[in-house]
Parts: structure tokens; sequence; C-alpha cells
């Protein structure tokens, strides 16, 4: 893959372009001018171009072919918190036809393990698609609005990767920062989280080894959300209090699949990830 177009250069986007382009031609994506401009200081390597998805159809289109790009990241959020979920499918169905219509030749998905089901069972990566999910309570509407952006990437007819990501923590995303939004923390749901660095890297891997496969990305070993949490206020200066602690069970999410390809996590425990959670590629 020669040139590499990253659709969405935020938190995980930019870090992502910026080491891609030690070996290939990145453009990255951003939605202001302001932000362009940004992007274009802190990396000069990553060649920044501005698109919102509200663009005419045909848009995405006539820039990937401007690029000549061979493979497309999608690193965008679905925007449940912004009250703009429900686009998310339709602009991951604009974004696999604009690359059916160029010479791309590989797409890879960022999506969430939110696909999976409200159960507390380990979860392996056919437990969640959309004819599942239209047929059990107990996936949510987030889910299953995930699972379509996903089925879009899936029926493309172009090599794929779709790598659902566990809870993302890293530079400027401290765990011990999410307690105070916390109601409750469990001893028995397992906190799945991967660094950033993990994140970053099985992006990478999947670019050259990985071909038409869904995977989860998440920690390997973990330890319960009450553990975690607890973990994590120790390790800054002001230890937040943690919030109730019950003893409610929740899924268990595993990246064996992703492992047994042959990918290796930088950082194998939940723990060693909170202690290097400013460390950066």
């Amino acid at each position: 893959m020669n040139v590499i177009t990253v659709i969405g250069a935020g938190w995980l986007g930019s870090p992502l372009a910026a080491f891609l382009s030690k070996n290939h031609t990145v453009f990255a994506s951003k939605t202001t001018p302001e932000g362009v401009n940004k992007l274009n200081e802190s990396y000069p390597s990553v060649n920044g171009f501005l698109f919102k998805f509200d663009s005419d159809a045909t848009h995405l289109q006539h820039v990937l072919n401007e690029q000549g790009s061979d493979c497309v990241i999608g690193c965008f959020p679905p925007g449940f918190r912004k009250g703009k979920g429900a686009d998310y499918a339709k602009h991951w169905k604009n974004l696999v036809e604009s690359c059916a219509n160029t010479n791309v030749k590989k797409i890879i998905m960022i999506s969430s393990t939110a696909v999976y089901p409200d159960s507390a069972e380990i979860m392996t990566e056919d437990m969640a698609d959309i004819r599942i999910a239209l047929n059990d309570e107990t996936f949510s509407d987030k889910a299953r609005i995930l699972l379509e952006a996903e089925e879009s990437v899936i029926r493309s007819g172009i090599d794929y990767c779709v790598l659902r990501m566990s809870g993302l923590i890293g530079p400027d995303r401290h765990p011990a920062r999410f307690i105070s939004k916390l109601r409750k923390v469990s001893t028995l749901a397992p906190a799945n989280m991967v660094h950033q660095i993990d994140a970053i890297q099985s992006i990478v891997f999947s670019v050259a080894h990985v071909h038409n496969e869904v995977l989860n990305v998440t920690t390997p070993y973990t330890v319960s959300k009450a553990e975690f949490y607890r973990y994590a206020a120790l390790s800054i200066e002001d230890h937040p209090v943690l919030p109730d602690i019950v003893d409610v069970p929740d899924k268990c999410i595993i990246s064996d699949r992703l492992v047994n390809i042959g990918f290796n996590f930088r950082f194998n425990t939940t723990h060693e990830a909170v202690d290097g959670i400013e460390e950066r590629l």
C-alpha cells in the first residue's frame, strides 16, 4: 500500500497517520480549516485535507481519486454523544461506495466493542453481526447502528479489516480522569481497555497482514473494573475517589484471534497500560 488515506485525524487518527507516514504517503482529514492547519503543523509528514461527510456524495470519490489512495482507514467516531449516531451507517455507506468507484484496494474500519450484546459472556468476534442483532433484544440501538456500518464494509467486495476497539486509553486519556463520570464500578465486570500504542500498531499490522477479517483489539490480560480504576486512581497525585462498588458481572472482550494471526501487544496487561499511559509511538 503506497498511499493511505485516514478519514478522521483525531486523538487516534493523527498519531496513526504520522506513524504510517514513515513508510507511506499519507493523507488525513479534518473537518475544519483550522484543524487542517494544526495537523500540518504538528505532523509535517502528513498531508492534511478538509473533509466533511455532509459534502456532496461524490466529493470523497473525487478526493480519493486525486490522492491515488490504495488504502482507506475510517477512524471517525459515531457521534452518539452529539446526537449524530443515526448518520454513522450512512457515512460508512458513502465511504464504501466512494472506495468502490476508485482504485482503493483495502478498507480498514475502526469500530468498537460496543457492538456486543449486554450479556455477561466472553465475547468473540462471531457473537455480533447485524443479522443476530436485529433479532436479539440484548443488543442496543447503538450496537445495531455500528453493526449496520460494519456490514457495509464487509459486503463491499474490497479487501477489508474491521477492528473493534475496546475502551481507548493513553496520552491525554488517563482512565483516572474517567472516574468522576462513573456511577459505579464492579468487582465482576472486566475492564476492557486498550492503549493508544496497541490500537495504532494493530491498525498498522492490519494494513499489511490482515485480509477480510473482523477482529477485537483489547489488552489480553485484564482485571475487574473496580481493580482497574483503583489502580488508575492511585497512579495520579489527586487519587480520585471511586464511585459505588458493586458485584455485577459484564461482558469480557478477548483478542485471541488477533494474537493468533501474529500480532504482539506492547502492553499485555491493563496495569502495564496504565503504567505506560503517557508513552507514544
